[in-house]
């Protein structure tokens, strides 16, 4: 059910993470011009298709997530907002960790709910910290350790 992401699954993509972002940033950041006039589909799939290597799918004939893999960074794993909970976050995280040594991702602070996730599956907060660019908001650095 995860396979590596194609150039014909990008728009599945941008819409998830569009869908997500507004859904659970927006709220956080409230900016009506990023959110709204930036963050569009078309834009994301240009970005996602200069760098599609490390980009899979959870395909079980929809898409109904994704994760991005940079080495043994998670830089991005998005879940379609109706389907969370039903386990597709839990197996795109345990694939990073277990087919790419994946360990280690930055989590906006304030996204309780998805540091909760991430704890339940042995990434703990490491106490580094840094702003989002642009923003007054914090990332912080989770790793998981054997």
């Amino acid at each position: 059910m995860i396979r590596k992401a194609t150039i014909n699954d990008l728009v599945r993509i941008a819409e998830i993470q569009v869908f997500n972002y507004r859904l659970f940033f927006y709220p956080i950041f409230k900016s009506d011009e990023y959110y709204f006039d930036e963050l569009q589909v078309p834009t994301l799939m240009k970005e996602y298709e200069t760098g599609i290597d490390g980009l899979y799918v959870y395909d079980d004939g929809v898409i109904k997530g994704f994760i991005k893999i940079e080495g043994a960074y998670i830089a991005r794993l998005f879940v379609e907002p109706v389907l969370q909970n039903g386990s597709i976050g839990s197996q795109l995280l345990e694939y990073a960790i277990n087919e790419h040594n994946a360990d280690y991702l930055w989590a906006l602070q304030k996204n309780e709910k998805a540091i909760r996730f991430y704890e339940r599956h042995g990434f703990k907060a490491t106490g580094e910290k840094k702003l989002e660019d642009g923003t007054t908001e914090y990332l912080i650095l989770m790793k998981k350790y054997a």
